[in-house]
């Protein structure tokens, strides 16, 4: 998935001038955030983005702030006066939401009530006797969305993609990523010992009588299902996590766990589904740990693990707590969030389908779906071209990467079908029993899901959420409302901005369908390698060299992005603004684009691009992004990506001794 913000409102800018005939007059930069004292061709990013860099610091409730923040905090603040106003609709289903958000700002209440809403799990948890009692509870806590050692998700089938399966998923740690419990780093055993330190202070908090002894035994706990878990690149390769099994071969695997009854503790419909275990070694690695650690260590961690997922939505002592460390700790953040705003959040998670009607009706635009849906088909015309002209890919290969685009279905705006609540009880005055209910209804409606085939209508983000995906198993991209709007979007801006924008997202989600990862699934999306070997061949070759070209980039310190994790997404990046830069040519027919504020066409489209990635992060988000985030720091994305383009060494005159200077041979040129 793809967080490229300005890109997409740019390409809402652009079409909607277009219909109106208004002349584009304007550069469209931000030429205030323009930084004289970097050059071009030594730092795009800073060039583009430097005076804002070094002028705003990162709002005390955020963790990072950017471009895709800024529009996230305008939508929560419509989303907001909706939810507020929404007691006095005749809709049922509106007042709903009202009820969730009364139920969220109701603090004496949930100050009132104390860890009290935890006791029917808790009482749970305590009847368990023996590890063969587990799988029921597990069930029931993962239904409510708190995952013990493996949690389970719907999603179709990567090698029957007309049919949904059940997949099983590594999890059980509190910390990012398996290093944190294993690196001998300074950072990582200073961030054990204060996580150490946060469990014993949450047991505490629910009364625990061992709290500090209770906390080593999950911190060990969880330090060894953490080594178990595949790498972030295994965990992310589509041929490694497809693992089919029936339930006698789970019960092979981990015969501990009573799998009938894990199944039908998820209400799970007849005849068994399809299920896919992601990472079997995993599996057969908590076997053993369910042989080897006492069954009172197990409750333990399960007792922890329901407290820290429900914490945010308890009183305040609880909300501190997980709040300084989850946030304060991890992500450097220092001022936890207004209420108001997790409110918001946590309906759009849990009830956005709902709550993003009401968004659509107010702030998206009638005629917005058609004209963004006409720009998105220039895109993908203009990827045609460039697939028919590649020199690297076999006429056979090309065949059928031209069938793939052909069959990419294309969402914009919001669902053409809104999903139905009518069965999810909502109350004002309970906000974790509104939250553990709306998990359980959707994990009950995608359970039903497992008897039909794949809804390819569906959305896997809300109307107002301020992102936009590829998704392979569905062959489709997807650009919801929230993305399609301002506040940094011109009218009035000329083509090269907007392409530089507009093209580079539209590009990159559709370049992700033909990356490493997205390209092993055909146009139907199945798992199924339509490439021959050649082509196979010569495709490694740029994108290694296109890894090393990051492994070599140091964000911080001793912490280097890791090439081979954000390959997918550095390769949608550069195809994308590459074929966005061929359509932004091919959109001059020849004429000379003008110059506009001392700025050539070309010179506009790198820095639109450039200034569309504005953005800055904590170290200690960052530290995580770079440990398991498939995206690179923003300002590699624009720099490791712009220094491959022969057209930004054009347009920039960058010449050997440049620091963004790469000789041809380097340069990495997909398509």
């Amino acid at each position: 998935m793809h967080t490229h913000i300005v890109v997409v409102i740019s390409a809402l800018a652009i079409v909607l001038s277009a219909a109106k005939g208004e002349p584009k007059s304007i550069s469209g930069i931000q030429m205030e955030n323009l930084y004289p004292g970097v050059r071009p061709q030594d730092d795009l990013f800073d060039y583009a983005n430097g005076t804002w860099l070094r002028k705003t610091a990162i709002p005390a409730d955020r963790s990072r702030w950017g471009v895709d923040s800024m529009m996230t905090e305008r939508s929560l603040e419509q989303q907001r006066a909706l939810e507020e106003a929404a007691q006095t609709s005749p809709d049922k289903e509106i007042r709903k939401v009202e009820d969730f958000y009364a139920s969220f700002m109701d603090e004496a209440g949930i100050q009132h009530a104390g860890a009290q809403p935890l006791q029917p799990e808790l009482n749970l948890i305590a009847s368990i006797r023996s590890v063969r009692d587990l799988a029921p509870l597990l069930a029931r806590l993962d239904r409510i969305g708190v995952p013990g050692p493996f949690s389970s998700y719907v999603y179709p089938d990567a090698k029957r993609s007309d049919r949904y399966a059940l997949w099983l998923d590594e999890d059980g740690l509190g910390l990012p990523e398996r290093d944190y419990y294993s690196s001998n780093e300074p950072k990582f055993v200073e961030i054990r010992g204060k996580y150490r330190t946060h469990i014993s202070a949450m047991l505490r908090l629910l009364g625990a009588a061992r709290p500090d002894a209770d906390a080593d035994n999950i911190l060990a706990l969880e330090s060894k299902l953490a080594a178990l878990h595949w790498s972030a690149v295994d965990a992310r390769d589509p041929q490694k996590t497809h693992n089919p099994m029936t339930t006698d071969q789970l019960r092979q695997l981990v015969p501990q766990i009573d799998w009938a009854a894990f199944l039908a503790g998820e209400d799970m419909p007849t005849p068994t589904p399809r299920i896919i275990v992601r990472e079997p070694d995993y599996l057969k690695g908590v076997s053993a740990l369910l042989i080897g650690v006492p069954i009172d260590v197990w409750k333990t961690y399960l007792r922890y693990r329901l407290l820290s997922a429900a914490a945010p939505y308890l009183s305040s002592a609880f909300v501190e707590e997980d709040f300084a460390f989850n946030d304060g700790v991890l992500h450097g953040t220092p001022k936890i969030e207004d209420r108001w705003k997790r409110a918001c959040e946590t309906i759009d998670q849990l009830m956005g389908e709902a709550s993003g009607k009401l968004y659509v009706a107010h702030y998206f635009r009638g005629d917005s779906k058609a004209r963004v849906s006409e720009m998105i088909s220039n895109l993908l015309n203009a990827y045609a071209a460039s697939i028919r002209q590649l020199d690297w890919m076999s006429p056979a290969t090309k065949a059928q990467a031209l069938d793939k685009l052909r069959k990419i279905t294309v969402k914009v705006g919001y669902p053409d079908h809104w999903r139905d609540y009518g069965a999810l009880q909502i109350s004002s005055n309970d906000l974790l029993g509104n939250v553990f209910r709306a998990r359980a209804f959707e994990s009950a409606r995608e359970h039903t899901q497992l008897a039909g085939l794949v809804n390819r209508s569906e959305w896997d983000m809300t109307a107002p959420t301020v992102d936009a995906y590829y998704n392979p198993a569905t062959n489709e991209i997807t650009f919801p409302a929230g993305i399609l709007q301002p506040p940094l979007y011109d009218p009035a801006a000329d083509d090269a901005y907007n392409y530089g924008s507009t093209g580079a997202t539209i590009g990159h989600e559709i370049s992700h369908g033909f990356d490493n990862r997205g390209s092993q699934y055909d146009s139907d999306g199945n798992l199924r390698d339509w490439w021959l070997p050649e082509d196979h061949r010569r495709f490694k070759v740029m994108t290694d060299r296109l890894v090393a070209q990051f492994d070599a980039f140091e964000p911080i310190p001793g912490y280097h992005v890791n090439g081979a994790l954000t390959l997918p997404e550095n390769m949608a990046d550069l195809a994308g603004l590459e074929i966005a830069y061929k359509a932004y040519i091919a959109s001059l027919h020849g004429r000379t684009s003008p110059v506009i504020d001392g700025l050539t066409g070309a010179k506009r489209f790198f820095i639109g691009y450039a200034q569309s990635y504005l953005g800055k992060r904590r170290e200690a988000l960052l530290i995580a992004q770079l440990k398991n985030n498939p995206h690179a720091p923003e300002r590699y994305r624009v720099n490791g990506v712009v220094m491959n383009l022969d057209s930004f060494v054009d347009a920039f005159g960058v010449k050997r001794g440049d620091k963004m200077y790469l000789p041809p041979g380097a340069r990495v040129r997909p398509w």
